[in-house]
């Protein structure tokens, strides 16, 4: 009725001075949160979002109207307050109300986005409590909503793509992403026990260090460089470490980078809580080599030995689709870049680390390296526990003696380990087959030390032998000289006598 005789352009300055008038008198203020905002439209309020996951842990218990729905990356169903619904909050003694409330157009507005209604909360609380709910009540609100996205959100492993792709209804990234459910924890890793407890209090350490790191004037990450010969577990202790933190995974593929900027790019669109990881990162690009190439190019000049010119050639061209220097890889793990975000974790992982260009690799880009070795006693009882849920056996002491005489991998032990049938007699069966593994692994490395042995002895006596043949060609060389200086020298005293005999006649003629 108000709306019907009271004319539009009134309406406005009705409510001004009415909202003036009961200012006077009304002890309580009102602080709205849009979902949208007009600087980012087409973004939705992080503080919006944040409140939202706070008041879904009150409003199941103190609302009377509920909405459910299946949110993106949410484990399972979430109730939230429903549309203009209020529940009261406490907090160190004062006492504060929210309400859901949204806007409906005036007309209709047909979106490619579907609903227009404009959402938002609103708090209310009484005046004398302002400075407790502006100094600490909302910095708590959005603490413990965040917290609850953490733990209530589906893990995500992503990976790099050569161009964006929409990521809801908003944002293009160039993420792409499944549910991480790698099964990996430490638990189950195959590794001493001393060594697993360090890695773990280093991490556990990393994630309550916020103000630390603030202090000391760095940005909140860690670099890990994880290295060893293949099947030695790297890939698993990636996935052990997101489950320990609960961390999403972002695996960079490099060679899938245009350039430096686009590497950036990536690295933005990385959210915190993360472990970004470069697996093989020998193998990715030729980024050990960048510093040396001028200087092999003026040394080669254009007399090259053909082979190495088309070995250089087919680098060029494996390379020719990505530009990513080792300059913008370096500003990527520790730049100016590097400190957008926080609470990031980054791993190398290589079987080669000699490889590597010790710039890439030092304290404070990769703060901790951990070698993940040959599979030893202890890594081989976690194995045997996971795999045959065996605690000892009598061919333990056996095998125990034969990994320290014998270099063999975790992954090889743990397919010798896996049962291949139902029968009673399995475990006995895997432990007696892989101790044949073990044999058979010590004597092939037997038999390629012995041939290693037998090809240095080879080469070496080919070293003599072409060091005998220079040292003969030298000496033959040096006689050759000899002799053509002492004729050369004959000559000469020939003609030096029959100059002189020249002279003489002359004298007496």
């Amino acid at each position: 009725m108000f709306k019907q005789y009271c004319p539009y352009e009134m309406e406005g300055h009705l409510k001004k001075y009415t909202q003036k008038l009961v200012s006077l008198v009304y002890p309580y203020i009102e602080v709205t949160f849009h979902e949208f905002t007009s600087e980012s439209f087409y973004e939705r309020s992080k503080a919006y979002g944040a409140i939202q996951r706070y008041l879904t842990t009150n409003s199941t218990i103190r609302a009377k109207r509920l909405k459910a729905d299946m949110v993106r990356d949410s484990k399972s169903l979430v109730l939230s307050m429903d549309d203009h619904e209020e529940i009261a909050d406490e907090f160190k003694g004062i006492k504060v109300w929210w309400a859901s409330n949204k806007n409906i157009p005036r007309t209709q507005v047909i979106s490619f986005y579907g609903d227009e209604e404009k959402r938002f909360y609103k708090l209310k609380f009484h005046r004398r409590d302002r400075e407790i709910v502006f100094g600490s009540y909302l910095n708590h609100v959005m603490d413990e909503g965040k917290a609850i996205e953490v733990k209530s959100r589906k893990r995500k492993l992503y990976t790099n793509n050569r161009n964006e792709q929409w990521a809801g209804r908003y944002q293009r990234t160039m993420w792409s992403s499944v549910v991480f459910e790698h099964p990996a924890t430490f638990d189950t890793l195959a590794m001493e026990e001393k060594k697993k407890k360090e890695i773990m209090n280093d991490l556990i350490t990393f994630t309550k260090s916020k103000d630390y790191y603030k202090k000391i004037g760095k940005s909140w990450k860690r670099g890990y460089l994880l290295f060893g010969p293949p099947g030695t577990g790297k890939s698993t202790m990636i996935g052990a470490m997101a489950n320990l933190l609960e961390y999403d995974v972002y695996d960079l593929e490099l060679t899938a980078v245009k350039d430096n900027i686009e590497l950036r790019k990536l690295l933005i669109d990385t959210s915190n809580k993360s472990i970004i990881v470069i697996e093989d990162i020998d193998c990715s690009l030729d980024l050990t080599g960048q510093r040396k190439k001028k200087e092999e190019k003026d040394v080669e000049g254009d007399g090259k030995d053909p082979l190495s010119k088309k070995k250089k050639e087919d680098e060029e061209k494996s390379n020719e689709s990505s530009k990513v220097t080792l300059s913008g890889l370096l500003n990527f793990i520790d730049g100016l870049w590097s400190a957008c975000g926080g609470e990031r974790i980054i791993v190398f992982t290589t079987n080669y680390v000699e490889k590597l260009d010790p710039v890439l690799i030092r304290r404070g880009r990769m703060d901790k390296h951990i070698e993940l070795s040959y599979c030893c006693f202890e890594a081989f009882k976690v194995l045997a526990r996971n795999y045959l849920d065996l605690e000892s056996h009598d061919l333990f002491e056996t095998i125990g003696k034969l990994l320290e005489e014998t270099k063999i991998s975790p992954a090889d032990v743990a397919e010798n380990l896996m049962p291949k049938s139902d029968d009673e007699d399995a475990v006995d069966a895997c432990l007696a087959n892989l101790i044949k593994a073990i044999e058979k692994a010590k004597e092939e490395a037997k038999v390629k030390a012995e041939e290693e042995e037998k090809e240095k002895e080879r080469a070496k006596a080919e070293e003599e032998k072409k060091a005998k043949a220079e040292k003969e060609e030298k000496q033959k060389a040096e006689k050759e000289e000899k002799d053509k200086e002492k004729e050369q020298k004959s000559e000469e005293e020939v003609k030096e006598k029959k100059t002189a005999g020249e002279e003489v006649k002359e004298n007496g003629g």
